[in-house]
């Protein structure tokens, strides 16, 4: 399926059927998981809906899609970080921990883009694909060392943010009376 004629602003809409085949709308065809995936890589805007009632299902293709990519290759997640991130349901933190992925996943890809621009400057007519994976996979250990440290300098500053908003919470609560807290002391005349 050709997706280079679809302009890529434009939202592309698929319909899920009960009987669980994805259309698109597009182009008046059946797709697969895989043709999603594709337009994933291609950046392309979409919305995955349920024939039927109209639900957004696009979360849930993504997850599909991620389990396949899990279930087969090299996992990205492991086992003990897939229970970390279900223990964050229904936590406090689920919203922080969404927006915390998130966020971190995009400086990741910032990262991924500049080191792509500052090689094709440095070697444009040599630096194909398999150029790049090759230094990648040589570069590992570097760049788990770099990761290391940005995520103990991310938790070092929310240790601190932390520590600051205990404070203020004690300096804003100081004069009322809760159980257990030691009163607050009593100025001298």
């Amino acid at each position: 399926m050709s997706q280079t004629t679809a302009t890529q602003s434009e939202e592309r809409l698929i319909k899920k059927y009960p009987n669980r085949r994805l259309y698109d709308t597009r182009f008046s065809a059946y797709i697969t998981l895989a043709d999603i995936k594709q337009l994933v890589l291609e950046h392309a805007v979409f919305r995955v809906v349920d024939a039927k009632s109209g639900d957004d299902l696009t979360r849930s293709i993504l997850l599909q899609i991620i389990l396949e990519e899990e279930s087969g290759g090299v996992p990205m997640f492991s086992a003990n970080a897939l229970a970390q991130i279900i223990r964050f349901y229904g936590h406090a933190m689920q919203g922080v921990m969404g927006t915390f992925l998130e966020k971190n996943i995009q400086v990741l890809m910032d990262i991924q883009d500049r080191m792509a621009e500052q090689s094709q400057g440095l070697y444009p007519q040599h630096f194909g694909p398999e150029t790049w994976a090759q230094l990648m996979n040589m570069q590992t250990p570097a760049l788990q060392n770099m990761m290391n440290n940005y995520i103990e300098q991310s938790r070092n500053l929310f240790v601190q943010m932390q520590d600051q908003m205990q404070d203020q919470t004690r300096n804003l609560f100081t004069g009322f009376p809760f159980p257990g807290q030691p009163e607050a002391p009593k100025k001298k005349k």
